[in-house]
This record gives structure tokens, C-alpha cells and sequence, in this order.
């Protein structure tokens, strides 16, 4: 895999998962990181983006422009804006994707030849980072490849990790999709449902559905990595709203890509909504989106743009929209970017 929150109680609660490979360890606690008394520091907690630029679907994908900002820049983006890194790093063997990372504020590790290949794993860059690193206790690995993954998903995915003991924490997306198995020519001739029942097939709404991994970010602390594993010990998922679950894959993933990011209710927001005097809702953007506001207006949405230096922050942009249906629009906004 080199490459909004649905609520705290959910995405905490009923931790479940498996590693890459085997079971997972039953990981004793030890003093490094603040795990043990006396230690005064809070463990250092790194952003980790891999990048490397051999990406065989999408040429330099990485740092290909997505609504007019390179792919990476905006994983990079929550992560600064997130506040809860002590540093943000990509992992990069090309020179043009390490200009771009530093351009947003990014270190650089320049990962060597042998975890740059085809055949190299996530965990094998991963753990050549933490050999150059000796400060680090948590690396939070992030796909390059989510451009809708918010601060505040990050923010919380930290509590659990610093606050609540968590050793690793990843990424999972609700879906509602029955699976059957597969047809092979001289073993299996017929399929056979994998979850659910065909004389009761159950409605969506009468269907919790299945969890599965996104790939947004892993999260877990060295001493685990150290032993091969980015998910056990004590392990929790986190669950991504469906509609923030972006992958950048195939080609045909970037135009969907590009339409959610440039949505009203996308990327582009920083999380508040307003109520003027006159009762009109106005939805903020930080000013480092001002490209996307310009995209946006190219792309026939209807707004007023305003700066409102003394009654708002002067760092701050804001879509006048005549929304209606405010709190369910104030609840959408407050899990968008």
C-alpha cells in the first residue's frame, strides 16, 4: 500500500482486525514512549507518508495535481493541520516528490534502493525509517493516495493511541455488500453465499454490514513494527464515513476523486459553519484553498465569496450559500474538510 469519523463510541468501540501476517502479538508494556513511570516527554508521534516514485498505475501519481494540489500535499495538509505530529515525514526515492513535500512543509527521508522496489512492503519502509529514527515511538503511516482524510480523524486516531493505550489503530469503511464465493473451472462449479442468507435477504437499513480496511492510515508504536507487525498488541479500528473513503487507484478513481473534493460538503471546507444576523448559514475555508474556491467557481457553483476581516478570523475564507436544512447541513459540515 506505499503507494468522517461516524462517532467517537463507534469507531472505539469493538476493536477488531488481523496483522499482515500471522496472529498478532500480546504485546507487554515496557517503558519507552511513556508506558513506564518517570518518563517526562510524551512520545514522539511521526506522520509517515511513503511515496516512492516507481508507481506503476498512474505515472508520479503522488504529486500528480488533484483540484489544482498535488495528491500528496493534501494528506500532508491534515497532518500539519492536525497538530498532534511531532514531526511529518514522507519516505520518497525521487527528487521531484521530495520538492513537493518540503514545498508543504514535509521532512524528507530518502529511502534506499532496497525498499524501493516493486516487490518492497510497507513494513519494510516503515522499518528502514525507524533505523534512522531513533526518536520516534508512534509512526502514524498515511496513504498518499486519501485526499479526503481529514485532521480530525487523525486527532482522534492520537487520543486513542496516547490516551486510551492503543497500540495500533487503522483505518476501516462500512460497507453493505453481500459476497459469494468464486467459480473455478473443476473445483467449484457452483457459488455459495459468504454473508447472508438468500431466503432472508435482509434490507440495507436492517443491516449493520461488514467493516473493511481502507487503507487511510495505520497507526501503531515501534516496539510492534519492530517485531514485524503494523497491526496488534492492544488494537482498535477506527471507521472512515463512507463518502471520505477515497483511493486514488486506477485513473478512473481521480475524476470521482476530483467531483468529492470539490464538493460543497468535500475536502475543501475546514469543518465550521456559521449562522449570520439574517439567519444565512456561511460555510469557512482556510485561505490555503483558494485554488479549490477558484475550481469551484469555474465549475458553475452558485456563491457569494466573502473576507471577513474583524467579525471573522482574516485568515479565513467564507461561501455564503442560502443553505437550507441547517442542522443536518451543520452535521455534514462538521465532518468535511
Amino acid at each position: 500500500m506505499d503507494s468522517m469519523e461516524k462517532g467517537a463510541a463507534t469507531s472505539v468501540s469493538n476493536p477488531r482486525g488481523r496483522p499482515s501476517r500471522g496472529r498478532p502479538p500480546k504485546l507487554q508494556r515496557n517503558s519507552r514512549g511513556g508506558q513506564g513511570r518517570g518518563v517526562e516527554k510524551p512520545p514522539h508521534m511521526a506522520a509517515l507518508i511513503l511515496a516512492r516514485g516507481g508507481s506503476k498505475g498512474i505515472p508520479l501519481k503522488n504529486i500528480k495535481h488533484l483540484a489544482g494540489v498535488p495528491l500528496i500535499g493534501w494528506v500532508l495538509r491534515a497532518a500539519l493541520d492536525s497538530g498532534v505530529f511531532q514531526s511529518v515525514w514522507v519516505s520518497t526515492d525521487h527528487d521531484e516528490i521530495e520538492n513537493v513535500a518540503k514545498q508543504f512543509g514535509a521532512q524528507v527521508h530518502r529511502r534506499s534502493s532496497e525498499v524501493s522496489k516493486d516487490s518492497s512492503t510497507s513494513l519494510d519502509a516503515i522499518v528502514e525509517f525507524l533505523n534512522f529514527h531513533n526518536e520516534v515511538d508512534i509512526v502514524g503511516n498515511i496513504q498518499a493516495t486519501s485526499p479526503c482524510l481529514h485532521p480530525a480523524d487523525l486527532q482522534k486516531v492520537a487520543e486513542m493511541i496516547r490516551e486510551e493505550g492503543y497500540d495500533s489503530v487503522f483505518s476501516v469503511v462500512r460497507r453493505h455488500q453481500f459476497r459469494w464465493s468464486e467459480i473455478q473451472k473443476g473445483v467449484r462449479e457452483v457459488t455459495e453465499p459468504l454473508n447472508l442468507n438468500p431466503a432472508k435477504r435482509p434490507r440495507r437499513q436492517d443491516w449493520d454490514g461488514e467493516l473493511y480496511e481502507n487503507g487511510s492510515f495505520y497507526f501503531a508504536k515501534r516496539h510492534l513494527i519492530e517485531m514485524g507487525y503494523l497491526q496488534g498488541g492492544k488494537m482498535a479500528y477506527y471507521e472512515m464515513r463512507a463518502e471520505y473513503s477515497v483511493d486514488i487507484d486506477v485513473d478512473i478513481d481521480w475524476p470521482i476523486a476530483e467531483q468529492r473534493v470539490l464538493s460543497i460538503d468535500g475536502c475543501l471546507t475546514n469543518g465550521h459553519i456559521y449562522v449570520s444576523g439574517d439567519q444565512k448559514e456561511i460555510i469557512s475555508y482556510d485561505v490555503k484553498d483558494a485554488i479549490g474556491i477558484s475550481l469551484l467557481k469555474k465549475s458553475g457553483i452558485e456563491g457569494e465569496v466573502n473576507l471577513r476581516k474583524g467579525l471573522f478570523k482574516a485568515d479565513t475564507l467564507f461561501l455564503e450559500t442560502g443553505l437550507q436544512n441547517g442542522s443536518q447541513r451543520a452535521r455534514q459540515a462538521s465532518s468535511c474538510r
